[in-house]
């Protein structure tokens, strides 16, 4: 099984990724510290966050294979490469650019490109992405979910956007392989505040949610 196998099954058997949008460096990694302690180990790092780049790394130094980490909010070419040069193991866009797409995925680490629309999902999938981020997943919930699969059955699909600890079923059973979870899971002000139990505890209740919701 190739490492892009290995990761993309990661992915799915965790079922979540917290976004973060942090702060700031420092901040950021005690948000990822604060997830890590209430069973999140599915992080990606947007590059909205200061030293993004910087801050992989020194998540990768600090936890290794305990985590499965990757980039997102990529929206420029380079970043592809810098993503991968910094450890990430996958590469997360909020769009479909065909010349991003093209530097994604020579990478050969796995894609998530953003999609909403049906002629967007195609493109997206088509162009590479071997889960496609249904984005945002707010704009029409778990029943636009449970629609867009029906032309698409095969497509794998991740909502992010709008996905909290209420509706994790409600995901999970229109087709997500996996969710997205940013602001619901780890909410900046929490971090700012120094209230890092606050997160792990929401963290632990994510957890379960997406455990109990997927129990057969």
């Amino acid at each position: 099984m190739s490492d892009k196998e290995k990761t993309l099954n990661r992915i799915t058997e965790l079922g979540l990724l917290a976004v973060l949008r942090g702060p700031s460096r420092e901040l950021t990694i005690k948000m990822v510290d604060a997830l890590i302690a209430g069973g999140v180990y599915g992080i990606e790092i947007t590059y909205s966050t200061p030293d993004a780049a910087q801050v992989v790394r020194s998540l990768i130094k600090k936890y290794g294979d305990a985590i499965c980490i990757g980039m997102g909010t990529l929206t420029r070419v380079e970043q592809a490469a810098e993503a991968m040069n910094a450890g990430a193991q996958f590469l997360v866009s909020p769009h479909v650019d065909p010349a991003l797409a093209r530097a994604m995925t020579a990478t050969t680490l796995p894609v998530m490109m953003g999609a909403l629309t049906p002629g967007e999902v195609w493109q997206s999938y088509s162009q590479g992405s071997d889960i496609v981020k249904l984005f945002p997943g707010s704009m029409g919930g778990a029943d636009y979910l449970k629609a867009i699969k029906v032309p698409f059955p095969d497509i794998p699909m991740m909502p992010t956007g709008g996905v909290d600890k209420s509706n994790v079923r409600a995901w999970f059973a229109a087709g997500a392989v996996a969710v997205g979870a940013g602001s619901q899971l780890c909410p900046n002000h929490l971090a700012e505040a120094g209230r890092f139990n606050e997160i792990t505890t929401i963290a632990r209740e994510f957890v379960a949610a997406i455990a109990d919701a997927r129990r057969p």
